[in-house]
């Protein structure tokens, strides 16, 4: 019986990841065309002790290829103890918020919302104070979303690397991650997608109310708002498939900060009311956990360590080519000889903290989250 089940898992699993793999290569790749667009834009980046990263990423907007007569950076500090606020200041083009409220469940909500209501651009654009865009970025996101007329757009992320277990497991999970993204997102399977790029019409965000009745969530400032804008326009809703929009962010640096992420991120899961992608979720965290049933199954009856195996090589088969094409759009195939060998742990981690994500807590920034 429980072969039975797993193998229908198998089953449902391996659909998926083809139904993926389909909606990610035939997601069009996006050229700009510049000059086609003058848009009003403000960049919103909310940023907590981020000395280390905020002075690179002001730098980096100032050398965009997009005029800069139409930009607006505003940077909102959420409480930093550190030099953050000094090295903002010393931007004079750049618009310093401070957030003042100290009694919440969700300070980034807030920041972007308060950063947004002071905005002058039409089109609100989104990024974390440890990311890095490539000077072609803002060009990408408004020339695309003037060709679109999106409301809400999805935009590519990468992690940076080195050659330590940690940063090499991150890197190539978020590729999978951002294939799911760039698939879904095309082919209207479910809402997904990254705080560190979003654009977004300030507009849209007004008329869905921003963040309300969300705004105690701890996280979901990305995916629950999109879902939210996706409500209201289901057709307007869409992915930047584009080499020139890709921003670089920084892993994790310890496998507690990692954990505490990835904790993070699922813990939103139970607020969505988008069955789509419950019943995805829920297909992916039961397939993993059948290989710990395996697992410790196989305790008893030792055979079904080899099931697992067989599970495990026949999982990595059905990715490959999925993993593959996402690699090579953001040329990290060097990645892909770590592909097998990391399986085990990214069930573990799977399995882990999709169930601390709905039972347990975390810490983030320095602050312990319900």
């Amino acid at each position: 019986m429980i072969l039975i089940v797993i193998i229908l898992l198998f089953l449902g699993y391996s659909i998926l990841i083809f139904y993926y793999w389909l909606g990610w290569t035939s997601a069009p790749e996006f050229f700009p065309k510049p000059g086609t667009s003058a848009t009003n834009i403000s960049i919103v980046i909310p940023a907590r002790n981020e000395d280390q990263n905020i002075g690179s990423l002001l730098n980096a907007l100032q050398q965009q290829t997009y005029s800069e007569r139409l930009v607006e950076v505003i940077v909102i500090d959420d409480h930093s103890t550190d030099n953050t606020v000094k090295i903002v200041r010393e931007f004079p083009t750049v618009t310093l918020l401070e957030l003042k409220d100290d009694s919440l469940n969700s300070y980034k909500k807030k920041a972007i919302e308060e950063a947004i209501t002071a905005a002058t651009g039409n089109l609100i654009i989104t990024t974390d104070a440890d990311c890095m865009p490539p000077p072609g970025w803002l060009e990408a996101l408004v020339s695309f979303q003037h060709q679109k007329n999106s409301a809400f757009i999805a935009a590519p992320v990468v992690f940076q690397n080195n050659s330590s277990i940690l940063e090499l497991f991150q890197a190539l999970d978020f590729l999978v991650l951002q294939g799911i993204t760039g698939a879904s997102v095309h082919r209207k399977i479910h809402s997904m997608c990254n705080g560190a790029n979003l654009a977004y019409q300030k507009t849209a965000f007004f008329e869905v109310n921003g963040f309300e009745n969300i705004d105690t969530i701890a996280s979901g400032d990305d995916m629950l708002l999109m879902h939210k804008i996706w409500k209201r326009f289901p057709v307007r809703v869409h992915y930047l498939k584009s080499k020139q929009a890709i921003v670089t962010t920084q892993p994790m640096k310890t496998w507690k900060e990692f954990f505490n992420q990835r904790i993070r991120w699922a813990s939103k899961t139970r607020f969505y009311d988008d069955m789509r992608i419950f019943w995805v979720l829920l297909l992916v965290y039961l397939f993993n956990f059948s290989f710990l049933v395996l697992l410790v199954a196989g305790l008893w009856l030792h055979r079904l360590w080899l099931y697992f195996v067989l599970l495990l090589i026949a999982k990595t088969i059905i990715e490959f080519p999925f993993v593959y094409s996402v690699a090579k759009f953001f040329k990290k195939q060097s990645l892909l000889k770590y592909f097998f060998f990391f399986q085990p742990l990214h069930i573990g981690y799977t399995i882990i903290a999709g169930w601390l994500g709905q039972f347990g807590k975390y810490e983030w920034k320095g602050r312990r989250v319900k």
